[in-house]
């Protein structure tokens, strides 16, 4: 059971209330798809994202036409998302990895979706969470950077954020708070210029890099 902290617990309940509804912000329509979106989400707003996979998924709808397209092929598609030559590459060994391994099935299991190609616990969390229904603390840097601001760890490492917060947030709220972090630090707590006159946890922050 995580340690109760009536500041943790109030940021929590402050979060929920400024976005009641969350969801990966990742269109897709199988786990599949989300897997591969999420690949192409490295270093990638999700909006652009968005705007190359519905030409990709209509080109390519299957793990097994991924593993027969030519890398080539496959860096043309998704070339605006950047880092294409890397992704590219990943995509199509994950979908071999897919069809060797799992009859060209997603797996559900943590273990098994961190053995894929480009699948990091960061991609393995969303999918479980948003395809599977799976409890996990999705960590990018919204999450580790506001994570840090609000005192939550002092880690830069994802994956020692990422069990620090476990930690701290009840199991049954790890998804939803993952994602509030990400709408909130897009909307309010960015990098460079945090909104802080009109942040709702501005009284519950103790960040030393405060705009007021």
């Amino acid at each position: 059971m995580p340690k109760r902290n009536a500041r943790f617990e109030k940021i929590q309940t402050i979060l929920k209330t400024a976005y009641p509804i969350v969801k990966t912000q990742l269109d897709h329509k199988s786990p599949f798809e989300l897997l591969i979106a999420t690949i192409l989400s490295a270093q990638c707003t999700d909006r652009q994202v968005n705007s190359v996979t519905p030409n990709l998924f209509e080109k390519l709808q299957t793990p097994e036409a991924f593993a027969k397209a030519r890398i080539t092929t496959i860096e043309k598609l998704i070339h605006s998302t950047g880092f294409y030559h890397n992704k590219a590459k990943s995509i199509k060994n994950c979908a071999k990895a897919l069809l060797e391994n799992h009859n060209g099935e997603v797996p559900e299991a943590m273990e098994e979706l961190v053995k894929l190609p480009g699948v990091g616990r960061k991609t393995a969390n969303v999918v479980r969470g948003a395809a599977f229904g799976y409890p996990g603390m999705v960590v990018d840097t919204h999450v580790g950077r506001i994570s840090r601001r609000l005192g939550m760890t002092k880690n830069k490492d994802a994956v020692k954020v990422e069990f620090d917060l476990m930690k701290i947030i009840p199991e049954d709220n790890w998804n939803d708070f993952g994602l509030h972090l990400i709408y909130f630090g897009r909307a309010v707590c960015n990098a460079r210029k945090p909104k802080c006159v009109s942040c709702p946890i501005e009284n519950l922050c103790k960040s030393e890099d405060k705009t007021i």
